[in-house]
């Protein structure tokens, strides 16, 4: 009998073994939301469908994008992290998911209420000015500024926006003041600059580069690290003013308590997947460069981005709604 029992415990044991392995290895076992926190249709929306596609073919089951916008995608965001820790929901965040922790009291830890997955990709600002303008240069920009304090005026997409802080950023490093004149949405401005009534843009490429190419504007600089391969004649701000960098980026975020094995592989299949010739050229043609990398590299981002816009923010006293 205490063989038998013996046997029967272990044939248990095996079973449940097995059975965990294979449920381990069947995830998915139903469709996944991709949560995106913006309208249908901008920079981060195609880049999340590029990648549902992509991701169902390699997980065997729908990724289903779900637009949630609103806050400046702290609502999407919200809703993402109070999912289940199961793996069938994740989100695609931008840069503002970084700055909202200094421009919201929000309500979930942008930090520890969330697991890293990947950065899929960063995209520059092109520094933008009116081509009949009195500064051709990031150099004769400073210049000027230095010179007529207030006297540029330079548009954003509005107040607490990305190419806002950006342009912020710069403004403190390199010691100058200029007029904010905030608009509605980040390119609502450029008729005006084309026209002469604002100066200055931070915008992001994908939008100006045909305008630069046309010469309805000048681009004088972007605002990555390193020179555009879409615009390589453009020098870098950090090129005149150094260590400024300040680029947008995409990446995926799940909740606190996912399952390591679930992140590791998203992680793998999405750093698969940006390296497929027809993903690259789409990322590519969109404007974003892509980085891809571990989790750890994310919460690196974030957690500096965090800090650099805390940052930013209380010098500028930047209050929404202002």
């Amino acid at each position: 009998m205490q063989v038998l029992h013996w046997l029967g415990a272990a044939a248990l044991g095996s079973l449940l073994v097995v059975g965990g392995v294979h449920a381990q290895q069947s995830y998915p076992t139903k469709p996944i939301r991709l949560i995106v926190p913006f309208p249908p249709g901008g920079q981060t929306d195609v880049v999340a469908r590029t990648l549902s596609l992509k991701l169902a073919d390699a997980f065997g089951q729908p990724v289903v994008v779900d637009n949630r916008p609103g806050a400046a995608g702290s609502i999407g965001a919200e809703l993402a992290v109070r999912a289940p820790s199961d793996g069938y929901t994740v989100i695609m965040v931008s840069t503002s998911y970084a700055a909202n922790a200094a421009l919201y009291k929000l309500p979930y830890d942008p930090l520890n209420a969330v697991v890293p997955i990947v950065m899929v990709g960063e995209i520059a600002n092109m520094v933008t000015v009116n081509p009949s303008g009195p500064f051709k240069s990031v150099k004769e920009l400073i210049a000027y500024a230095r010179a007529n304090p207030g006297k540029i005026n330079f548009a954003s997409g509005g107040t607490g926006s990305g190419n806002h802080l950006a342009t912020e950023h710069f403004s403190q490093m390199a010691g100058i003041r200029m007029t904010h004149v905030p608009y509605k949405g980040s390119t609502a401005g450029v008729g005006d600059l084309i026209s002469g009534q604002i100066q200055l843009i931070f915008s992001g490429l994908t939008g100006m580069i045909p305008h630069h190419k046309a010469n309805r504007v000048r681009g004088i600089a972007v605002t990555s690290a390193k020179r555009s391969n879409a615009v390589p004649d453009l020098p870098t701000v950090g090129e005149t003013v150094p260590g400024y960098e300040s680029v947008s980026w995409a990446a995926i975020l799940s909740q606190k308590g996912l399952p390591r094995d679930i992140a590791t592989r998203w992680n793998a299949e999405i750093n698969r997947i940006l390296q497929l010739p027809e993903v690259k050229a789409r990322m590519e043609a969109s404007g974003l460069e892509i980085v891809g990398g571990t989790p750890a590299l994310l919460r690196e981002v974030l957690t500096q981005d965090i800090a650099k816009w805390q940052k930013v923010v209380k010098a500028a006293n930047i209050k929404l709604g202002g």
